[in-house]
């Protein structure tokens, strides 16, 4: 594993319980959905917007029923390679962790057992109309991620945070543009070239829709921001974090640009004296596609979060790579295609950090991605 942000000491301090605790640490996967996801374009997960709306579905099933699984939802075609929750269902099954999944209103439910939120009904709306979701939605999410944060913390049990929203990173960006930071050109995706251009675009509506215009004179309130351009899973995310960390406990966001956002938006909520705390217990970890992706930096953009809120933020990239020995769709991640989801990043690093080797991995992937592709 490889850290590409924070200090050296810090990051040893960080890794100490985990690598104590990597098989039993607690695994949350946050299923949501924004119409972002159906601006042609946009996104990957899913070769078409209508393909998009079970992703998170099919994902979450991939994840706790295996590739060689009766699953009731085809994973979606891709335009290549294969859904990051194998990788995702590989670390889990060897490791012996047990994933819950939670469904933040969903087109379409998992058919697997999970949790789904009362008053979360469907996806929230394309960020550009700058009315992403309604406020008592946002205050639902905020109050459900504290009672969660709060209660996870007294477990004592390590906490990996996943995600699947296909369009995420498109309300990642705006997010954080919402918040005040300059991340044009920063934020990664699921195709080989990020779609700056477009995001930019929904992001600068969205803004204007919403009349939160940089230079507008504002005070930023990070509710508006996430009522105006975000997606259910940032919101629970980020009052979680606040919660647990403030607790005490060691928290991995399994992910690259949208967990960047779930940081900064966990800051934003946090009162000035907890978020040195909460920033050396809270780490960004994902894949080597993301961290050196040449046409996003994510690095940079962990570098404005902690200088936007005073802090130093923690980032890791997982050793996992796929050889030219292994499947197609695996090779497909080296030539920039998927990069990360569903915690694979995360998930590779916590591989990791129970002691077993990127190769291990990579062959384990290999021999799933066989069967799975076999079976559909």
């Amino acid at each position: 594993m490889r850290q590409f942000a924070g200090a050296e000491a810090a990051a040893e301090r960080w890794c100490r319980p985990w690598r104590l605790q990597a098989g039993a640490s607690e695994i949350l996967l946050l299923l949501a959905a924004t119409d972002t996801a159906a601006v042609a374009g946009i996104s990957a997960a899913g070769a078409t917007p209508a393909s998009r709306l079970q992703t998170a579905a099919a994902d979450a099933e991939l994840l706790l029923q295996g590739p060689a699984g009766r699953r009731s939802h085809r994973l979606p075609p891709l335009p290549a390679g294969v859904s990051p929750a194998l990788i995702s269902q590989v670390v889990v099954a060897e490791l012996g962790l047990a994933p819950l999944v939670v469904d933040l209103g969903c087109a379409v439910a998992p058919a697997v057992p999970h949790l789904r939120l009362a008053g979360q009904q469907g996806p929230a709306r394309c960020l550009s109309s700058g009315a992403a979701m309604a406020a008592q939605r946002v205050e639902g999410l905020l109050r459900q991620g504290r009672l969660w944060g709060e209660q996870l913390a007294r477990s004592g049990r390590p906490l990996l945070i996943a995600e699947c929203v296909p369009g995420g990173t498109t309300s990642a960006q705006a997010l954080l543009t919402g918040l005040g930071l300059e991340v044009a050109g920063l934020v990664s995706g699921s195709m080989p070239g990020p779609v700056h251009g477009l995001k930019a675009e929904l992001v600068r509506r969205g803004l204007r829709a919403a009349a939160l215009e940089p230079g507008s004179g504002q005070t930023v309130d990070p509710c508006a921001v996430v009522m105006a351009l975000g997606d259910p899973m940032q919101p629970l995310a980020a009052a979680l974090v606040v919660a647990a960390a403030s607790a005490g406990l060691p928290l991995l966001l399994a992910g690259g640009s949208q967990m960047a956002a779930v940081l900064a938006l966990a800051l934003a909520l946090a009162p000035v004296e907890r978020r040195g705390a909460i920033a050396a217990l809270v780490a960004v970890g994902t894949t080597a596609w993301v961290a050196d992706e040449a046409t996003s930096d994510l690095a940079q953009l962990l570098a404005r979060i902690g200088a936007h809120w005073g802090v130093a933020p923690l980032g890791f990239a997982a050793d996992l790579h796929f050889g030219p020995d292994c499947h197609p769709a695996l090779q497909d991640y080296e030539r920039g295609f998927v990069k990360e989801g569903v915690g694979a990043g995360g998930l590779a690093l916590l591989w990791q950090l129970a002691g077993r080797s990127p190769a291990a991995l990579e062959l384990a992937c290999d021999r799933a991605c066989r069967l799975l592709l076999a079976a559909d």
